[in-house]
């Protein structure tokens, strides 16, 4: 009993030893990123099984968050890689020469919007979030607003105080949204339609899921939101409709990038390599319903009819190249309803 007691203990000192050492001889690499929270312990694994030199270090926030961070760190960047950004967040920062050239092994299998198809490509696609509009059918009803089915429909005086959409300084949804109205309705229309919906808005809230989840609690008759939050409320049996408006819609592809001068160069690349399997895309596809993968494709239960067709024709160059602009307009005009930040 005894020599079996002893051989156990060092057993386990010896597993203990052993996974020190693994953990030890693995690489830190510094990933900013803008993932639901939720999907961060998922990612963290699957990269870890796949690539075993590395140990993932988060950085997490908002898109809008992410974003200034990593340009006021552009003289001295901390990041070694940004998994799960705005492509169009990822353009800005290519443009000022912050990231890495580097075609992904597999890249080419991606469906062609997903795919940076330069000489020199920079960043690699994931997946795609959609702007809509989450309506309670229940609080709706009961104040005998009819469902909307267009961006116009929101202008109603009885939605007067009854609406929250996502900030577009803090949210990628909120931007994107505000980018496919500026582009769909041109600057002057756009403006005009934002001043009226203005009118309406109880608050511009701090995350692209929280107008779905106020809209769903009935805190709010409708919240313009990501398209997935509002699935999976109604999923969860929440009295919502899922609404795509007639107008069209916005969307924003999240994708990976290496950032330039990372001392991590190549593990960054097997973690680039990493992002455009088809094992990748089939986690992506636990949170999205369009991802970059074709054989991924699978839209979930409760998804809403007509969501790829009603797809704006989205310049992300121009969205990558006026969000500055866009923004400090939009501030001026509409920041006095902004929620205030946790």
């Amino acid at each position: 009993m005894k020599i079996g007691l002893k051989l156990g203990v060092a057993t386990a000192a010896l597993a203990l030893a052993l996974t020190a050492a693994n953990a030890q001889s693995r690489t830190a690499l510094t990933v900013y990123t803008a993932l639901e929270n939720d999907q961060l312990g998922p990612f963290k694994e699957a990269i870890e099984a796949a690539v075993p030199e590395v140990e993932v270090v988060w950085v997490r926030d908002s898109t809008g968050v992410i974003t200034a961070r990593f340009l006021a760190e552009a003289e001295n960047p901390q990041a070694d890689m940004v998994v799960g950004l705005a492509v169009s967040s990822l353009m800005m920062f290519d443009d000022r020469g912050l990231l890495e050239s580097y075609a992904p092994a597999g890249a080419d299998a991606l469906k062609e919007q997903f795919r940076d198809n330069r000489a020199e490509p920079t960043w690699a696609g994931m997946d795609a979030y959609v702007g809509v509009i989450c309506y309670n059918t229940a609080e709706g009803g009961a104040a005998g607003i009819e469902t909307p089915t267009s961006w116009q429909d929101l202008l109603a005086p009885e939605f007067e105080g009854k609406i929250v959409m996502p900030h577009p300084a803090s949210s990628g949804t909120g931007y994107l949204t505000v980018a496919a109205w500026l582009q769909m309705m041109g600057e002057e229309d756009g403006w005009a339609f934002m001043g009226s919906l203005h009118e309406n808005m109880a608050a511009y809230l701090h995350s692209g899921s929280a107008p779905c989840v106020q809209a769903a609690r009935g805190e709010r008759v409708a919240g313009i939101a990501l398209d997935m939050r509002g699935v999976q409320e109604k999923a969860q049996g929440a009295p919502l409709e899922v609404v795509v408006p007639s107008e069209g819609v916005g969307w924003e592809m999240e994708a990976s990038a290496i950032v330039k001068g990372t001392d991590h160069l190549e593990l960054a690349q097997k973690v680039m390599d990493w992002v455009v399997t088809r094992e990748a895309n089939d986690l992506y596809q636990q949170t999205y319903a369009i991802v970059a993968h074709p054989d991924a494709a699978n839209y979930p239960d409760g998804y809403p009819e007509g969501v790829q067709e009603a797809l704006i024709d989205n310049d992300f160059g121009w969205m990558a190249a006026n969000r500055e602009r866009i923004l400090a307009e939009w501030s001026s005009r509409y920041e006095a309803k902004a929620a205030p930040r946790n």
